[in-house]
């Protein structure tokens, strides 16, 4: 178990009493990976905003940030391929990967939500799966810098752990946030990976490279957390 990833999903999810509690813990766990060591003051500085921020304040900042702001969706394939017919098919074949090695998204969890990913690989070992997606996570990071949002530290932490280096991908300013410019933003032509793409934004020859093009999350989801139970417990 690589607990240090087990602690950045904490830190991504939506934020609870429980989080706030365990704190110290995440803090710890996050300090003994050596792969996050510059990533730490960054870290500290998004600990520290939720030790000092009211709990119904961190709250309504996340679902501004995360849950109402499409270029911020943390599920990763809204900013790949937006609408697809591919989404279905390559939901199932993520939530595939995860039966695989015995693992399984808790109710009204996207597979393709980053928190998730991160439970994957704290459990199996393999950043696979992050390094893929490092393009994606890469533009959120940046963005989150833009807005000096504290959570762009767990960004770059996500990017650390999966041997990727921030800000490898150009800067993409955020459209302004009016009723216009929301209408447009999402119509926007998807982010293309693959043969063709910028060179940037490659995410390498894995096949679930092009999978991260297939799907995005339901409009207007209600907050959740990043929970990856076991598929033992659940027949259990």
């Amino acid at each position: 178990m690589r607990t240090s990833l087990r602690a950045l999903a904490a830190l991504i999810a939506y934020p609870t009493a429980e989080l706030l509690d365990a704190l110290p813990e995440v803090r710890r766990a996050l300090s003994q990976d050596a792969a996050l060591d510059g990533a730490l003051p960054a870290l500290d500085a998004l600990v520290r905003h939720l030790l000092d921020a009211e709990l119904l304040d961190l709250q309504e900042e996340y679902v501004g940030l995360f849950d109402r702001t499409r270029s911020l969706c943390l599920n990763l394939f809204e900013h790949v391929h937006g609408d697809s017919r591919e989404r279905g098919p390559a939901m199932v074949e993520l939530i595939g990967i995860y039966a695989a090695a015995g693992l399984a998204p808790a109710t009204g969890e996207l597979p393709d939500h980053l928190p998730l990913l991160l439970e994957h690989a704290a459990v199996t070992g393999d950043t696979g799966l992050l390094a893929n997606a490092a393009p994606v996570i890469d533009l959120l990071h940046g963005r989150l810098l833009a807005r000096e949002a504290a959570w762009a530290g767990a960004l770059e932490a996500t990017l650390r752990a999966a041997g990727a280096t921030p800000g490898s991908v150009p800067a993409q300013p955020e459209v302004a946030q009016t009723a216009e410019a929301l209408d447009a933003e999402w119509a926007e032509a998807p982010v293309i990976f693959g043969q063709g793409a910028d060179p940037a934004a490659e995410c390498g020859p894995d096949i679930l490279a092009a999978k991260l093009r297939a799907a995005r999350r339901a409009p207007n989801p209600a907050p959740r957390r990043p929970v990856i139970r076991r598929v033992a417990a659940i027949q259990g």
